[in-house]
């Protein structure tokens, strides 16, 4: 899906820090966004603030008409809604374009100048601290970040240029979705086990990860 033709953008977990940093994207880029989380927050209540739709009720019945369009609609969701969740099915059952966070982050990277900060630990700093650089020196990058980053008052920047500067996450391999040019590896540790069960698992992760680079 182009996204350029989209209309609307609906998120499931709209309220993770993650999250919400493409809910504030899509709406600096003018698209009607709307969504689903659990529980209301000081930042879900500033995304509504901001114009999001966003309810705390499960249930079909509250998505909005203006994300029930499936040709114009984009629906992203995180790993944490569980696969039975009633609109996330309602969306699927309807053919409408469904993709994790990480792959819209992949999509915005792909025709972009991607810089990924990757590691088990210190990806947040690293990232804030280009991010910053890049700032300073003119070069208007556009910034993703897992943090509320004071000098961009938020997590995320939408920058007028084609640099996306991202924290690249290894949870669940999230960050084989991207498209780098450019990548950063911090360090390699026994984190997440729950998903990579060993450190032998999570150095493959990473040399696929490293292998992204055109």
């Amino acid at each position: 899906m182009d996204v350029n033709q989209l209309k609307s953008v609906y998120f499931i977990g709209a309220g993770g820090i993650g999250m919400s940093a493409l809910v504030r994207y899509f709406l600096s880029k003018g698209k009607k966004v709307g969504g689903y989380d659990r529980t209301p927050s000081e930042l879900t209540e500033k995304l509504i603030e901001e114009g999001a739709q966003i309810h705390y009720k499960e249930s079909v019945e509250l998505i909005a008409p203006d994300f029930l369009d499936a040709e114009s609609t984009l629906i992203i969701f995180t790993p944490a809604i569980p696969e039975n969740h009633a609109e996330l099915q309602y969306f699927r059952n309807h053919g409408f374009t469904i993709q994790k966070r990480a792959q819209v982050l992949g999509m915005l990277t792909r025709s972009g100048k991607g810089l990924c900060a990757a590691g088990t630990h210190g990806k947040t700093t690293t990232t804030s601290m280009i991010s910053l650089c890049f700032i300073e020196a003119g070069l208007d990058p556009n910034i993703q970040v897992g943090a509320q980053l004071k000098q961009i008052n938020g997590n995320y920047r939408v920058g007028n240029s084609d640099y996306f500067i991202l924290e690249a996450c290894e949870y669940v391999e999230s960050y084989l979705s991207f498209h780098p040019k450019t990548e950063i590896v911090l360090n390699i540790d026994n984190d997440h086990l729950d998903y990579f069960g060993n450190l032998e698992n999570i150095i493959t992760s990473f040399e696929h990860y490293v292998k992204l680079l055109p």
